[in-house]
């Protein structure tokens, strides 16, 4: 199966090295490395082409779109089978790849497949247990309208979803929580309860560590809402 790894990235200069380097070794030949670069105006370009891999397709916003719209704008370019998600600032753990291609081939009916995760600081030192270790994962949508627990950086998912989640609605507050629940309605979802993702906190992140104004996440969760009505009301 064809991989494609999506990234969207922008000035990303301190991190984005270390964890293509991550990336790079897990795929194979045939596998693409679709990097959006939305509008970076620091070394970010240059760091990407320094590995001169042909897998890896830049593909640049000439004005900043935000995280979500240039999500979107890598996942219309990916060509693959099994899409995955990743953060510029993360590093993957050296089997990730294949613990979660052992999933997708296992059960062929699952569709998305998160894995578990640790927080490490900005030096790569590990700074927390497993985000949740003996905890159960819950894919539901009710509970993830309410609290979300899907996390791009540590899913994947089989291309066919995309016909369900594309185009990114422009008023979703994150493009990982609505491919999860759209998930619930057309698939079905699969967790590994290992740590294959080190999650970087470095207080520059694209998702805050604190919780929006309360009436924010009132009109993020309206919209999520909404447009899975109109979703719904389509496939019928």
């Amino acid at each position: 199966m064809k991989i494609s790894v999506c990234m969207a990235v922008r000035n990303g200069a301190n991190f984005i090295e270390e964890q293509i380097a991550s990336i790079l070794p897990q795929l194979g030949d045939k596998d693409e490395f679709v990097i959006i670069d939305d509008a970076s105006k620091d070394t970010t370009i240059a760091i990407i082409e320094s590995f001169r891999d042909e897998r890896i397709r830049i593909v640049r916003n000439e004005q900043n779109r935000g995280v979500v719209q240039s999500f979107g704008r890598a996942l219309e370019e990916a060509t693959g089978e099994i899409i995955f998600l990743t953060d510029h600032d993360d590093i993957w753990r050296a089997d990730k790849v294949a613990k979660f291609l052992e999933m997708f081939n296992a059960h062929p009916d699952i569709t998305v497949v998160m894995s578990d995760l640790v927080i490490i600081d900005a030096a790569g030192r590990i700074v927390s247990e497993p985000k949740f270790g003996s905890k159960k994962f819950h894919g539901g949508a009710l509970r993830n309208l309410i609290r979300n627990q899907y996390q791009g950086s540590a899913m994947a998912f089989r291309r066919s979803i995309l016909d369900y989640c594309l185009p990114l609605p422009a008023d979703i507050p994150i493009h990982d929580v609505w491919i999860g629940l759209v998930n619930q309605f057309v698939g079905r979802v699969g967790f590994i309860g290992e740590p294959l993702l080190l999650y970087r906190r470095h207080g520059s992140n694209d998702s805050p560590e604190k919780h929006a104004p309360l009436m924010q996440m009132i009109r993020w969760r309206w919209a999520l809402m909404k447009n899975l009505t109109w979703l719904y009301l389509r496939r019928l």
